[in-house]
């Protein structure tokens, strides 16, 4: 199967293509605003490195959050576009699976995992994870020294937000994989999840109100 994933859900926007198993084509760049004006160029260049035109594109994999809510809508409506053009599906990952899945394997030996997304507010999106990856729970919104306690025993921190998760459980272990969703990961989780029926549906997970503020009465 060939699948193109992309991801706009964290301080990065990623796209990448997959045929088989095998990554034919990835582009990322980090960034905090302007995912709406760099996806479609990206997702262009991938598919065009890949040598797959549209046609040949089985399977769409992105990210459904928690994450920025702009990115999700962007990303999510990039795919939804996507598909109805295809007419393609559209396998959706979890933000927090999908950066779980970054971490190697030889760090989640004899840890639990607790992945934290940078929300770009105080508190942190975090999901813990058991170390076969399989999910301890749900993701929630909490402040990071509510996280630090939620988890008993050796563990692991991966993530964006990390480094600031760290800051509140010193004796836990700092992964390497700290750095934004990787569109490559997306891809091979969008391909294992499609085929086994458990995709996420191409919906935003939401677990806060917008950074919006309503004006007054005149």
């Amino acid at each position: 199967m060939n699948v193109l994933a992309f991801d706009c859900s964290t301080g990065a926007c990623s796209a990448a293509v997959l045929a088989d198993g095998r990554l034919l084509a990835h582009r990322a760049v980090a960034m905090q605003r302007g995912h709406a004006e760099a996806l479609m160029p990206m997702v262009t260049a991938v598919l065009a490195e890949s040598g797959l035109g549209w046609g040949e594109i089985g399977l769409i994999g992105v990210t459904v959050g928690p994450g920025s809510f702009t990115g999700l809508r962007i990303g999510l409506a990039a795919a939804r576009g996507m598909a109805l053009a295809g007419p393609l599906p559209v396998a959706g990952v979890g933000t927090a699976l999908t950066m779980a899945h970054a971490v190697p394997a030889a760090e989640l030996v004899g840890r639990r995992l607790l992945v934290a997304i940078d929300g770009k507010r105080a508190d942190l999106f975090v999901q813990p994870f058991a170390a076969d990856l399989s999910p301890l729970a749900a993701p929630a919104a909490m402040m990071p020294e509510a996280a630090a306690s939620w988890l008993d025993g050796p563990l692991l921190l991966a993530g964006d937000g990390a480094a600031r998760l760290h800051a509140y459980c010193p004796n836990a272990l700092l992964s390497s994989a700290i750095g934004p969703v990787d569109a490559a990961v997306v891809a091979r989780l969008a391909v294992l999840h499609h085929r086994a029926g458990t995709a996420l549906p191409p919906l935003p997970l939401y677990l806060r109100p917008p950074d919006v503020t309503l004006p007054g009465p005149p």
